[in-house]
């Protein structure tokens, strides 16, 4: 049963559902742009609108860095969904998805692991925010 105070309760519920619907037809064992790409068609196939890799800037002390980040999706416009293909989530994966919501200004993350048996996930929420904007979002 979905949580209605969860952040983004339904979205995220038909996010991870997409996933484990992906999980079930391939299982584990594939590389992380298998999923991505399988991903797509599912969120494709359940409606679920969402931007692929979406660039964006980074900003540090107000001076706009030359390198990017890019998560694997961006779903509702708010939601940063980054993929795993390994056979443990560590520390290192969720400090890379709370970054990018700091950078990004977006205040949810989701960090799905494809690696293992069973499809594994994180809800990773953030109110912590630095100067990041969507390459989409600046006016030059």
């Amino acid at each position: 049963m979905m949580n209605n105070k969860l952040l983004f309760g339904k979205e995220s519920y038909n996010i991870i559902g997409a996933a484990m619907a992906v999980h079930c037809e391939l299982g584990c064992g594939f590389s992380e742009p298998i999923y991505q790409e399988a991903l797509e068609q599912e969120f494709l196939w359940r409606q679920i609108p969402f931007e692929r890799e979406r660039t964006f800037k980074v900003h540090y002390r107000g001076i706009e860095l030359s390198k990017r980040f890019q998560p694997d999706f961006v779903c509702y416009g708010k939601i940063i969904v980054e993929l795993k293909a390994v056979s443990e989530l560590v520390r290192e994966h969720d400090a890379q998805v709370y970054n990018y919501l700091k950078a990004s200004g977006l205040t949810l993350g989701l960090l799905i692991n494809f690696g293992t048996d069973a499809l594994t996930h994180r809800r990773i929420p953030c109110t912590r925010k630095f100067g990041v904007k969507s390459v989409g979002e600046l006016s030059e």
